[in-house]
């Protein structure tokens, strides 16, 4: 069994109780693998895994950058030939380039491999990002109200997710998915069974809201991954006995 998870507002979301229980029970049973699947840049991860004040179970594998980066954690090697494909749809540095011109857009100062993040509002010319994104062939993924990002084309969580699944041969109906924003849906879309945890971003609630494969739940965080674990064939027998508030 696989647990593929976003981290902020999903993992690392939820009270302490419900975090500690998650985590421990992730450490307690070693046939439960563990993959972060995450906007954040790798070096953000390895920075949270070092620093978090609840201490965090490793991953064996951490897709960062919205799928556009999928790393063995242990090796810190890129996962290959996956990661080799994505790079060959990244048209690199005109990317920045041409974005520059569109109003309201601000870069976000960080390094990035095969994507480009920016922040936009209410007054960011988004048609215009749109179309300059076309031409690049490329995509253009907004979420939580506040993202844009640039990514390589068809490249997404959900893209890389099942990529690195087929690559480790396990089976998708052994796997669970979490998440709580829109550049989470793509994981959603590809028919794998997943929960939207509590307090998740209205979009992607609607957008899951009639997916038979999909829980939403009201309780946040941790607590919206154990409940999710409940009632999924391949995870239940580890929670069975627990009380999830």
């Amino acid at each position: 069994m696989l647990l593929a998870t976003d981290l902020d507002g999903t993992f690392l979301g939820g009270t302490d109780a419900d975090r500690t229980l998650l985590y421990d029970i992730i450490r307690e049973n070693k046939d439960l693998r563990l993959v972060f699947v995450t906007g954040r840049g790798v070096n953000s991860v390895l920075q949270l895994l070092e620093e978090s004040r609840l201490p965090l179970p490793r991953p064996e594998y951490i897709i960062c950058d919205v799928g556009a980066t999928v790393t063995h954690l242990e090796t810190m090697q890129m996962v290959e030939p996956i990661q080799s494909r994505i790079a060959a749809l990244w048209p690199g540095e005109q990317v920045r380039e041409r974005m520059a011109i569109v109003n309201g857009l601000i870069q976000e100062d960080t390094h990035q491999q095969f994507r480009c993040t920016f922040r936009y509002d209410e007054g960011t010319d988004i048609a215009h990002a749109k179309a300059l994104t076309t031409e690049l062939s490329c995509d253009l993924l907004l979420s939580a109200g506040t993202y844009l990002d640039i990514m390589p084309k068809g490249v997404n969580k959900g893209y890389t997710l099942q990529k690195l699944l087929a690559h480790l041969g396990v089976p998708e109906e052994d796997v669970l998915i979490a998440g709580d924003t829109m550049n989470d849906f793509a994981m959603y879309e590809t028919g794998i069974t997943g929960v939207v945890v509590g307090g998740a971003e209205e979009e992607l609630v609607n957008l899951t809201a009639h997916m038979p494969h999909v829980l939403q739940t009201q309780r946040e965080g941790a607590a919206g991954i154990l409940e999710a674990m409940s009632m999924h064939r391949a995870f239940a027998a580890i929670v069975e006995n627990l009380t999830i508030k």
